[in-house]
């Protein structure tokens, strides 16, 4: 197999490593720490440091496939090239149409915090998820070059604010807060693990992207080791506050950063609250989007989509018939939750499985790609066992994989033959 290290992308290594923090801190940060707290306790610190442990292997794993096999099939391609085209389409089918779901809940999550600013309640949140989706999708048909600056701009005052939310309130820490450590007991902190799955899904988001940088192989490992510091500390940092800050309180909080900069800065802040969850929404929408927008033109080039959609599966070109394809069916799943009044929840949950899936066969396809007894190698070995125990946790919700899985190879099936490996040879 050949492997690919030149690029006509346009990503610079800032860019890349903002595009990084916008997909995996997303909307994490915006009520996780204190559900997180609810259900552990202090002791929820805990799984946030196994989290940002166990992502490091994780997202060095997809680095180092992604500046090998640069393409925009991302860990579908990956898997095609270890399994064949049947993974390939499973794992594309995973990915692709897990991200309406996941737009649907982020832009409710953002929303939520909209209508505690300004009132309206169920309508506001809708109304404003909305909003969200509409400016992501024409953020995207301008490209990945607009949509990096974009990310970068994003990011940098995402970071601001968090890093000002967390040093404003930390004068007001109590370290008293701290105990009881466990009041919940130590299996709590295994629950408290898989809720916070969420928070850390999005180091595979960017190897869609990877033939986009400038210079892949030397800018998107260097890109993943500087997200991967900067959001662990983020995290740890802002679910820090939250116990020691809020205390008890903090279980029972809806808005937890808006909380903190109450805390921190005085008088109302639901505003300040509402313009951060509006930037972590709109990062990880954007990272989200501009990444399976590129998985879908690749799908339709390799034959795993209708080929209508290939167009855009090109390192420097936008693709727009897939991109609409996202926008529309992000709305719809946006309409079939408010027409439901279920909430955010199951569209969570649905995501999170999809994301499993997609994990489990990434790294299957790192041990069998990346060079034996290499230290990428090992890695993805450690990543593997990890992947694995997410599986066992996402339980009855891989159900929605199992089905995309059964769709994927229904529609090779219609096609009435296997496809070729694409435009690339793979000798």
């Amino acid at each position: 197999m050949t492997e690919q290290s030149t690029s006509s992308g346009s990503l610079t290594l800032v860019q890349g490593t903002a595009m990084y923090v916008g997909a995996v801190l997303g909307t994490g940060v915006i009520a996780l720490p204190a559900l997180a707290a609810k259900v552990a306790g202090p002791a929820s610190l805990l799984a946030w440091v196994a989290l940002v442990v166990l992502s490091a292997p994780l997202a060095a794993v997809f680095a180092a496939l992604g500046s090998r096999y640069p393409d925009a099939g991302g860990v579908s391609y990956y898997a095609r090239l270890a399994f064949g085209p049947r993974a390939a389409a499973v794992t594309g089918w995973c990915f692709y149409f897990a991200i309406p779901c996941g737009a649907a809940a982020a832009g409710l999550f953002g929303g939520a915090y909209v209508a505690a600013a300004v009132g309206g309640g169920q309508l506001t949140t809708g109304v404003t998820a909305a909003v969200l989706m509409v400016l992501v999708g024409l953020g995207n048909t301008y490209g990945v070059k607009v949509s990096g600056r974009f990310q970068l701009g994003l990011a940098g005052l995402l970071v601001a604010l968090l890093v000002a939310a967390v040093a404003a309130s930390l004068p007001h820490a109590d370290l008293a807060r701290l105990h009881p450590f466990a009041p919940h007991g130590w299996g709590a902190v295994g629950s408290a693990a898989a809720l916070l799955v969420w928070s850390f899904a999005g180091w595979e988001a960017i190897t869609h992207l990877a033939g986009e940088f400038r210079s892949p192989r030397r800018d998107l490992p260097r890109a993943t080791a500087l997200a991967v510091v900067l959001v662990g500390a983020l995290y740890l940092a802002l679910a820090f506050a939250v116990i020691v800050v809020l205390g008890p309180g903090a279980a029972d909080s809806s808005a937890p950063l808006g909380d903190l900069m109450a805390t921190g800065l005085g008088g109302n802040a639901r505003w300040l609250a509402a313009g951060s969850a509006l930037l972590l929404t709109l990062g990880a929408m954007n990272a989200y989007w501009a990444g399976a927008a590129k998985l879908g033109a690749a799908l339709g080039r390799d034959g795993q989509l209708p080929a209508g959609l290939a167009r855009g599966s090109m390192a420097g070109e936008v693709p727009r018939r897939s991109l609409a394809v996202i926008t529309v069916l992000s709305g719809l799943s946006l309409g079939a939750v408010e027409l439901a009044g279920v909430g955010p929840q199951p569209l969570v949950l649905l995501t999170t499985g999809c994301f499993t899936a997609v994990y489990v066969m990434g790294v299957a396809a790192a041990v069998r790609l990346l060079p034996r007894r290499s230290p990428a190698w090992w890695l993805a070995l450690v990543a593997l066992a990890a992947v694995a125990v997410l599986l066992v946790m996402s339980g009855p919700y891989l159900l929605w994989p199992l089905l995309l899985a059964a769709g994927a190879l229904g529609y090779q099936r219609y096609r009435g033959r296997e496809m070729k490996p694409g435009v690339r040879e793979l000798a």
